[in-house]
């Protein structure tokens, strides 16, 4: 699969991680191909479901798949935890009509990753990465300060903070946005470079 351009950048998401960021943050942040192969090497990956349903579509979503906000959009959010420590929270969305013609095979996945329908398909193509440090601006913020840890909650002291990455992927002209969020349990479970 080929990375392609693609409006992935709001306010909230650049396209590089920043320089000042430890490394380990900027290797995962930008670690090209399906997440859940890299997190496999980390030991046994589990894939919880936390929701799927329609919602109006926000705005720095819609900006990436180039809709209007609050068009209807198709949502999936997952936890994945390693060996049982929830590690990675993400978010995928498309537009409603997508979801039933040509991303419809996302409602089909049950508790397998989205990487078994994007990374066997020739005409799936992806955009570069999109990094953020998540607030509340991001679809994604939500489910991942709902999953992760409460002592690691933004904004309590001792806060860490929440590292995402975003791409598109792209078939006959249809977007399917990912968003990751790595959660702190995460950078304790991954060798130091």
């Amino acid at each position: 699969m080929k990375n392609v351009n693609a409006p992935v950048f709001a306010d909230l998401w650049r396209p590089h991680p920043a320089p000042s960021l430890p490394r380990s943050h900027r290797l995962w942040l930008s670690r090209p191909g399906a997440l859940t192969a890299g997190l496999r090497q980390l030991g046994t990956v589990e894939l919880s479901v936390l929701r799927e349903c329609v919602e109006p579509a926000p705005a720095e979503e819609a900006c990436a798949l180039g809709i209007h906000p609050r068009a209807p959009i198709w949502v999936r959010e997952i936890l994945m935890r390693i060996d049982g420590v929830p590690c990675v929270a993400a978010r995928s969305c498309t537009p409603l009509q997508h979801s039933r013609g040509i991303w419809q095979a996302m409602r089909r996945l049950k508790n397998r990753p989205l990487a078994d329908m994007l990374y066997h398909d020739p005409t799936v193509t992806r955009s570069g990465f999109a990094v953020a440090r998540l607030d509340g601006r991001s679809g994604l913020y939500g489910v991942a300060v709902s999953t992760d840890s409460p002592k690691m909650e933004p904004g309590r002291p001792g806060e860490i903070p929440l590292w995402a990455r975003r791409s598109v992927f792209w078939r006959a002209g249809a977007g399917l946005v990912v968003a990751e969020c790595f959660l702190a349990g995460f950078w304790t479970l991954i060798p130091k470079p």
